[in-house]
């Protein structure tokens, strides 16, 4: 079992294929296996690393609040660990928070940044939603439940009542029970709190946005706000899409970051 170790975590991580680093940031629900559709893609051509998060899969648990600049600095740490130059950051939402953090600090490793299905920071909407999954989970003290009372507002009306059989494979996965409760607690407030707004500018790479019109969680508002300030940013709208855009639309998706990674 691949496991890196940095200053706060011990982070598992997938390596897989040579060339130019692909390095691939899941969300706050699941783990390095968000990606498995993009290594099975993307190996052949690049050299694609995956992790699971700190408090995710068999990475370290995150026991005490943290900040979305320490978890990028946790990444970075992964990096340098594997001996990494500069690298593709591709986060989606909370892994798109971390990678703004990431091509803040470190602008030479980073050499372009894909933000799928993220923000800048939450809006309304979005702040409720993530509030009411931490209360859903205090409450049941039960992850099958949480995933059920979740699993909608990550895909749109159309996708959800038209695959069940994806939505039920998503919700198996989200609803795992060995997942840490405690981690989950602490980086949904790391989500609630993340604020780099006022930073957008600071990123110089080119950076490509990739927002789900149905999102309720990233809204479409918060792609719009992050195009408008980030200098070198692309914006493309996946009109089917809600959070689970990489998902719902996955020819539209990989065709968008293979002709992004030849064309940066």
């Amino acid at each position: 079992m691949p496991i890196t170790k940095t200053s706060n975590y011990d982070i598992f991580y997938i390596d897989e294929g040579d060339g130019i680093p692909l390095f691939l940031i899941h969300g706050l629900a699941g783990d390095h296996r968000a990606w498995l559709n993009q290594i099975t893609y993307f190996k052949s051509k690049y050299r694609v690393i995956a992790i699971d998060n700190p408090g995710s899969g068999d990475s370290s648990p995150v026991t005490k609040p943290c900040s979305t600049q320490e978890l990028a600095n946790t990444m970075l740490e992964v990096i340098e660990n594997l001996a990494i130059n500069e690298a593709h950051i591709v986060g989606r939402s909370l892994g798109g928070f971390i990678g703004q953090e990431m091509a803040k600090s470190r602008p030479d490793v980073v050499k372009s940044l894909v933000i799928s299905a993220s923000a800048a920071k939450v809006d309304n909407i979005g702040a409720r939603i993530l509030k009411n999954m931490k209360e859903i989970l205090y409450w049941r003290d039960n992850w099958t439940e949480w995933a059920r009372h979740s699993a909608h507002l990550f895909f749109s009306p159309k996708f959800f009542n038209d695959n069940p059989n994806v939505v039920k494979a998503v919700e198996e996965i989200v609803g795992e029970e060995n997942r840490s409760k405690e981690s989950y607690f602490h980086l949904n407030d790391t989500a609630l709190a993340h604020d780099f707004r006022a930073q957008l500018s600071s990123i110089k790479c080119p950076t490509l946005i990739m927002a789900g019109l149905f999102d309720p969680i990233c809204s479409i508002e918060c792609a719009y706000e992050m195009k408008d300030n980030i200098p070198n940013s692309e914006l493309a709208i996946f009109e089917n899409s809600s959070h689970f855009l990489l998902v719902e639309e996955y020819e539209k998706a990989i065709k968008m970051l293979d002709n992004w990674f030849a064309n940066n």
